[in-house]
Parts: structure tokens; sequence; C-alpha cells
């Protein structure tokens, strides 16, 4: 890591005691140790300082060696929010105090310098850092002394707080992951059941998500459980259920895949959405060991990918008899193992059943790869303990091993994404466009062309 430090020369001339400080209140304080270093420098020669964090209060403080000499100082950074950028924000300490039983969101800053930011709500899409977070209006924070206040709200790990200072940002999210509830869904004819467990008292919402808007039914309450039913026949898009808080002013919005391994649901969305193909697939592809395994792993960019995730998904085990190993399903089981142990189990699992790993590559997938390659290159690689950042040090360990990353498939939806989002490195994996190259995705997946 290279040195941090500020180089200061002295005139010629006298000799004059130098050192780096925090430009508080009244005074200028020292910088923590190991950091604090006051010097004696010759006149006509220099002297670096090292500091740990570049932040507007940083200033330079020199004063002759006599006693009582009066102090000058000069705080270069102050006014150049170009210069501190970040740094700012990783000085900074987050002690998170929300809770789910107040619905009230609150996180404390203890800052180097005196900072008096802006806190609003933001979405994050994924858990994960380099996720876009997208402002929630109308949701600006009260302020305490250091803490930041928000009530009627449905604290979650991914409904954040994003901190803006002249220029610069940060996004802090709960520091819980648990969360006070959460809901399972299930097919019931042309119906779809909602089945809603809560620690708190709390009141419910629903509706169907159509990619990129939602689509009117009838909603009905029951006790724990949100029944669904189409009016107007089969929806023209694969639908999905979303389910939220209605008792805040500011909740998550869940969206959820249904688990449809034993009914038909949403052919005809299905169709539309990957291809007329599908219908000939059908009736030429039952051959498809129902015992094979396929791992799918995607990175969760949009509703919109998320929903096209869900219909593959649901195609390939309910209407080809394939063995679909995915996250959105096992919920229970992956929380109580973990996203890491959870991917390692699934992959050897494939790997000894001569299954299939299918990634489904998007441009936001392009995005997190570059920066799980920029940590891997640092000594220091992110997202460990996200599902999309282990499959890609899974994948990486075998490419680096086998040279082929054998029994990996990617594949990408042509609306959201180009070949050339597919980075350099997983390009001789056998890569296949949707729904044009379905036939031969599907062939993969069975072993034969």
């Amino acid at each position: 890591m290279p040195v941090r430090a500020i180089e200061v020369w002295v005139p010629t001339g006298p000799a004059l005691m130098v050192r780096l400080c925090h430009q508080l209140a009244l005074e200028c304080e020292e910088l923590p140790r190991p950091f604090h270093q006051q010097v004696l420098v010759p006149g006509g020669h220099h002297i670096s300082l090292r500091y740990e964090f570049l932040v507007p209060c940083l200033c330079v403080e020199a004063s002759y060696s006599h006693h009582d000499s009066p102090r000058s100082k000069h705080c270069p950074f102050h006014d150049r929010p170009d210069a501190y950028g970040p740094e700012l924000w990783s000085s900074v300490h987050f002690h998170d105090y929300s809770t789910s039983s107040k619905d009230q969101m609150a996180m404390e800053l203890n800052a180097t310098c005196p900072l008096h930011p802006q806190a609003t709500l933001c979405w994050r899409e994924a858990p994960d850092e380099a996720a876009p977070c997208h402002d929630i209006p109308n949701s600006t924070a009260s302020k305490d002394g250091q803490v930041y206040i928000l009530d009627k709200v449905d604290v979650h790990p991914q409904l954040c707080f994003r901190f803006s200072y002249k220029n610069s940002s940060h996004v802090e999210c709960p520091h819980q992951p648990e969360t006070a509830w959460n809901v399972s869904v299930s097919v019931w004819g042309l119906q779809l059941r909602l089945h809603l467990t809560s620690r708190i008292p709390a009141a419910f919402s629903a509706a169907l998500a159509d990619p990129g808007q939602l689509r009117a039914g009838k909603v009905t309450l029951v006790l724990s459980s949100v029944l669904w039913e189409t009016q107007h026949g089969p929806p023209l898009t694969q639908p999905l259920p979303q389910v939220w808080r209605s008792d805040v002013h500011f909740a998550r919005k869940q969206l959820l895949c249904p688990d449809v391994s034993r009914r038909h649901f949403g052919l005809l969305g299905l169709v539309l959405a990957l291809g007329l193909v599908v219908t000939v697939l059908l009736l030429n592809c039952r051959g498809v060991p129902g015992g094979r395994p396929v791992l799918l792993l995607y990175s969760p960019d949009s509703e919109e990918h998320l929903g096209l995730v869900c219909a593959l998904a649901e195609r390939l085990r309910a209407g080809l008899g394939c063995d679909v190993r995915l996250d959105l399903w096992e919920t229970g089981g992956l929380g109580q193992a973990g996203a890491l142990p959870w991917l390692y189990a699934q992959r050897g699992r494939v790997g000894r059943q001569r299954g299939t790993v299918l990634l489904l590559w998007s441009q936001g997938s392009a995005r997190l790869f570059h920066r799980w390659q920029v940590g891997m290159a640092d000594g220091t690689p992110g997202d460990a303990h996200d599902i999309f950042g282990a499959a890609m040090a899974c994948l990486h360990g075998e490419l680096g091993a086998a040279g082929s990353g054998s029994g990996w498939v990617l594949a990408y939806f042509s609306r959201l994404c180009s070949p050339h989002d597919v980075p350099r490195p997983l390009r001789p994996l056998p890569t296949y466009r949707l729904p044009r190259q379905l036939p031969g995705l599907l062939g993969a997946l069975r072993g034969s062309p």
C-alpha cells in the first residue's frame, strides 16, 4: 500500500515545528497514534507527515520552537470535496440502532471531522455494495445530535440511509440481517397463496407484478394468507407476486418466485417471454433426465431480470423435468447453512451427478464481475458472503485448475445483455443467447445436441 503523506516545505530561515492536525470546534487536535507526529524542521528543508484519511478538516500547523510562539495553520482540503472524495466516509464509524419493534431506522455517526450531512432513504436492488440504491422521495431523516432517525419504516437490510455531504454521498444499510416478517408462495390452480409470518403486529398488501409494472388483480386478506385470482384470463407476461407492509410509510416490496414443480402456472407468459420455440421443445425434449441437477446462478439486477430467471427455472423444472436448484426456492435451507456453504454443497452435488451449473448473465453481472476482479487483484476479494461473488470464486478456481470450467454453461437474455457484456475470462464457457439459442441450451442441459 503506498505511503499516505503530505510533504511540508519550510522556507529558508529559522527552524519550524510542524505537524498535521484535525481542525475541530476551537482547536486543531492531534492525529491519533501512530499518525501523531510533531517535527522540528530546519529552514530550507522538507518533511513527509503521514495521515490515515484525507478529510476536509486535515490541516498543517507550523510554529517557531520557542515557548508561546504563535501558530500558523493551513487547511488545504476544507473546500475540496473532489480531493477527499470517498475517504471522508471511510473515516466515519456508523452505529446502527434500528429496530423492527418500533418501526424505526436510527443511525449514529462518529466522524473525524464535524459533519452535518443530510440522510434520506434508498432501496438497494441487491445485498451487495456495488448494487444501485434507488432514492425514495420525501424520506429525509430527522437529526438528534449525531443520530439520524426515521419513523414508520419497515426495517430491512436493503432499505438504507444515503448520507450526502456537499457533492459526496455514502450508503449505509442496517447492520442486522434479520427481518421482522417473511412470506412464502404456493400455487393452487389459478390462485397464488401467500403465507405470511411476522414477529411484530403488522398489516400487509399484495399485488401481481409484471416486469416493469403492477398488474391489477383481486386481493383478499384472510388471516395470514393472501389470495389472488385472475379476472381476465391468464396474464400476458410472467406474473410475480409482490408483498409489502401497508401500515408504515416506507416499506420494501418483496418479489416472490413461485415454485411450481407440480403445477403449470403461467405457461402463456413463458411462451411470450422466451419465444414460441418453447412449444416445439416441450414436444421433443421430454428425455431430460429428472434426477440430473441444474444449479441456476444469477445476479439480482432488476425485477425484469429476476422475472425471466424465475420463468426459465419454472419451465426447466415443471415443463422439462429438470432438477433445478435455485436460491429463491430454498430460502429456509440457505438461511440456515449460509450462502457459501449452500453454494459449495450444491456445486458438489451437481458435479457428483454430472449436472450443469447454469450461469444467467446480465449487464449487472458484468459490473459485479469487474468489482470482484479488482478485489482479487488487490488481494482482498469482496462479497465472499454473496452467492454471486462466491460463484465467481468457485468458477475462477475451476477454470484455473482444469482450464475449461467443465460443467458450467453461460446464458443471457438478449433484451437485457449483449455478447460484449460477457468478460473475456468467461468466454471459453459454452454461451447461449436467449430465446434464440434456447434449443442449444436445452441440448447442453440434456448432455446431447
